[in-house]
């Protein structure tokens, strides 16, 4: 019999080719295999027997970073194979393998490295099937070395004979390089200026790191800057130079022995920070024991960003050195980091004294991750290296619009992009804030990329409702004016295909998979989803939930239909008459900002805006506060004058302004030097109390109002949204306040203080999900960063009865945003 077999998944870059291929010889069997855009597909031919037992392997034995989401076996009569063969690859038809991340060095390319006798000794872009780049270097599908950064090294003859033996572990590994071929160092100085090269260039930049001086070091996916983490002197001139007062830096460490002498380490934190991923772990320092890294690494923060290295090249620097280095991002702050050697000479200009560069290009920039362990779990806090691009599979069954390419652009800040083609949704690296043109140009980078690696052109695009976000007027103008390029997927016997338009002219049926149908060329449809449902629905996506689901959904700021800026919310996914439909069922009681976005950076700003709410608007006479006594009478004069008018002072509902308000009242932050420094500085001071009290917060009954949220509710329980008179629960945070003003005049420790508070919180959520009586709770949005908040409130609503759901793989801030976009749009969530 002829066995023929459709794989699809992570099955191309982890050495799935040479797998299949050693499988079949030690079963006698004969065909091929090879790699397509869609995965691999398989041909074998033999007795009945054997074909039982390849196919039974075949997925048991897969190699460890491959992942199979569908294997589709078909029996067909033999057609008299010889020999067993891997197949050059087909790049025809659509493009839906999944790629699969950088991986970071295995132990045996470790051992390579540092065996003097091995040719690859001291080789800084050693890899196999096992690890090295992928994602970084890849330019187009399927993956193969004609279409990555590495089509310009040609193998020399020892490196071509382990690609073409079965039994090495190199078959087939793609970037497979050694000295004599493959990618070369060089040492500059700060002009551009080739001072050395291959190890000597290696050997000099450690050098000049031990002797205090900032290097530039281009690794798997951009530019490092990178200094010595035990040295004051080097350290602030980083911070000066990049422009970072406080924002803590991550730390590279030479090994786990060096981790464990400065932070608590939990086996599973140790997991994370040996995994393929090697992502930056946040880890608790541990307290009154001597460290090695100076304070201003993560200033007045009790928790240290680790990671160890993950290429031969940070493996061979962190050996030379034998010291912790700070490895923070190769940009000055607010721009993408740099990924070309004359770019970052130019770009970080006066900020490095040197610069360790390679030849061999990065295709796209991508950060290093960032995780935490949360509630037991991993939260990852910036999706890059090791995750991205990585693709959520949509829960089916809910809508009928999976046929729909759909472009999700994120939100302003924190921004990643996400591209929904089928049943996955394929998100990208972490972009970052768009508050720069670099940054802006990156952005629209990160949405062509996906659309091209895929040749998925959007039919729709996704954006966010604030009308100034520069994704919202991106995805507008590409609405306006660009014409989509690829018209729709489809099911052809339950595989997902693309029907392409190109120039106008349907693809042919060699490109397009037989039954794939197509639409005229056009420009996509604009939808724009209200922010914090976004937040909702990228968490439901990613948890694979269907409605009724009542979403917590607490961050800083996100614009809503009514106008004012919303950030404290409750929201109903549900099963209307029509479909689907949202409804906001409670939020946290507003209050005006003074200042607008300058509040943002000045807590004290939220404080004095609460204190004016509470107190029936007025100032004068209020007893004295650590917030108010920030500022001079003139301006808080000033600051009274612009609530009484409503002047550049917009209402808000944020939870992430009510934590700064409250660290400006207990006198913990007034300005902040970095996003979240309060918020963050008020979890800290809570770490350690264990006191179950929490101040009183109130539940008002629904109020009327003039004008209806977006959809009001519509469980009996609560008003109906065919009711427009009456608006949903406020979470009154005034008993809190009061609470918390009487401790601070009575001179209550910050740290019982803070504890009261992210208890309150808690038991807030917990009393609006009982008034609304959803079993399944949703967590998202940038608050739930907070440790201390998340575990609380998944406690206690497990306590209660509740099933909670939080993040995981896809960030809780705003960049698991994109995710959410594209599946509220195919819910029909949208506006």
């Amino acid at each position: 019999m002829r066995l023929r077999i459709v794989i699809r998944g992570v099955v191309q870059g982890v050495g799935f080719r040479p797998y299949v291929y050693r499988l079949a010889k030690d079963l006698g069997l004969h065909g091929w295999v090879t790699n397509t855009a869609q995965g691999v597909f398989i041909e074998v031919e033999g007795e009945d027997a054997a074909l039982g037992e390849f196919l039974s392997r075949l997925p048991l034995e897969r190699p460890p970073h491959s992942s199979i989401q569908s294997l589709e076996p078909a029996w067909l009569d033999p057609v008299g194979f010889e020999g067993f063969e891997i197949r050059p690859s087909q790049s025809t038809g659509n493009k839906s393998v999944i790629v699969l991340p950088d991986i970071a060095t295995c132990p045996d390319c470790l051992r390579e490295i540092l065996d003097p006798g091995n040719r690859r000794h001291r080789y800084p872009f050693t890899n196999c099937t096992h690890c090295g780049p992928r994602f970084s270097i890849l330019e187009s599908l399927p993956y193969d070395r004609a279409n990555t950064t590495m089509k310009g090294f040609a193998m020399c003859a020892a490196c071509q004979a382990e690609y073409e033996d079965p039994a090495h572990r190199r078959f087939h590994a793609q970037p497979n390089a050694c000295p004599n071929c493959g990618p070369q160092l060089a040492w500059w100085d700060q002009s551009g200026k080739e001072l050395a090269s291959a190890d000597a260039a290696l050997r000099q930049a450690a050098e000049a790191i031990a002797d205090g001086r900032i290097v530039g070091v281009k690794g798997l996916g951009g530019f490092h800057l990178v200094c010595l983490a035990c040295d004051d002197r080097a350290v602030g001139q980083l911070r000066e130079r990049k422009r970072r007062e406080e924002k803590p830096f991550a730390v590279m460490m030479p090994s786990l022995d060096q981790v464990r002498a400065v932070c608590d380490v939990s086996p599973l934190e140790r997991r994370l920070l040996e995994s393929p991923e090697a992502p930056i772990v946040l880890l608790k320092r541990i307290a009154d024991r001597p460290s090695p890294i100076v304070p201003s690494v993560a200033p007045g923060n009790p928790w240290l960003g680790v990671m160890l290295p993950y290429t031969p090249l940070h493996h061979l620097l962190l050996g030379d050195v034998g010291m912790p280095l700070v490895a923070t991002s190769g940009n000055v702050s607010d721009e993408p980091i740099c990924t070309e050697e004359r770019e970052a000479v130019e770009r970080l200009a006066g900020i490095a004294d040197g610069f360790l560069v390679h030849n061999r290009p990065i295709a796209r920039h991508v950060d290093d991750s960032v995780v935490r362990l949360m509630a037991g779990r991993e939260m990852v806090l910036r999706r890059a290296r090791g995750y991205a691009p990585l693709p959520v599979a949509v829960r089916s069954g809910i809508s009928n619009q999976e046929s729909q390419i759909t472009l999700g652009v994120g939100a302003h800040l924190k921004n990643a992009v996400a591209l929904g083609a089928g049943p996955q949704v394929f998100i990208s690296q972490h972009v970052g804030d768009l508050e720069t043109e670099p940054a802006y140009r990156a952005f629209q980078r990160a949405a062509e990329d996906l659309q091209s690696l895929y040749e998925a052109r959007a039919l729709i695009v996704v954006a966010d409702l604030h009308p100034d976000y520069l994704s919202t007027r991106f995805a507008s103008e590409l609405a306006a004016s660009t014409p989509a390029r690829l018209a729709s997927a489809t099911t052809v016997d339950g595989e997902w295909t693309i029907a392409r338009v190109l120039d106008g002219r349907e693809s042919s049926a060699a490109s397009t998979p037989l039954g794939a149908r197509s639409v005229r060329q056009r420009s996509p449809d604009l939808i724009q989803v209200q922010h914090h449902v976004a937040h909702i629905v990228s968490c439901m996506a990613e948890n694979e939930l269907a409605p009724p689901v009542l979403g917590v959904s607490w961050d800083g700021t996100g614009w809503g239909p009514d106008g004012t800026v919303w950030g404290g919310e409750f929201i109903l996914i549900s099963q209307g008459g029509s479909g689907l439909e949202w409804n906001r069922v409670a939020h946290l009681r507003p209050f005006r900002l003074p200042g607008g976005d300058a509040a943002v950076k000045e807590p004290r700003r939220s404080a004095v805006g609460v204190l004016y709410e509470l107190c029936g608007g007025r100032l004068a006479g209020l007893p004295a506060n650590p917030a108010l006594q920030s500022f001079t009478s003139e301006e808080l004069n000033t600051l009274g004058r612009m609530l009484e008018r409503g002047t550049n002072s917009p209402r808000t509902s944020s939870a992430g302004r009510l934590f700064d308000a409250v660290a400006a009242l207990t006198g913990l932050r007034q300005q902040v030097r970095h996003e979240g420094q309060a918020a963050m500085e008020l979890e800290f001071a809570a770490e350690g109390e264990s006191t179950p009290d929490g101040y009183p917060m109130g539940i008002l009954d629904a109020a009327p109002v003039g004008l209806p949220d977006r959809r009001q509710p519509t469980r009996a329980a609560l008003p109906s949204s065919r009711n427009t008179q009456y608006g949903p629960l406020r979470v009154d945070w005034a008993p809190l306040i009061h609470g918390i003003l009487a401790d601070v005049r009575a001179s209550t420790p910050r740290g019982l203080i803070a504890a009261r508070f992210h208890n309150a919180l808690t038991e807030a959520i917990v009393e609006v999900a009982q008034r609304v009586g959803i079993q399944q709770v949703v967590l998202s949005g940038g608050c739930f960063q907070n440790r201390r908040l998340l575990e609380h409130s998944v406690l206690r609503l497990q306590e209660r009865g509740f099933h909670p759901h939080w993040h995981q793989r896809v960030p809780t801030h705003d960049g698991g945003i994109a995710l959410g976009q594209v599946v509220a749009a195919r819910w029909g969530l949208g506006l």
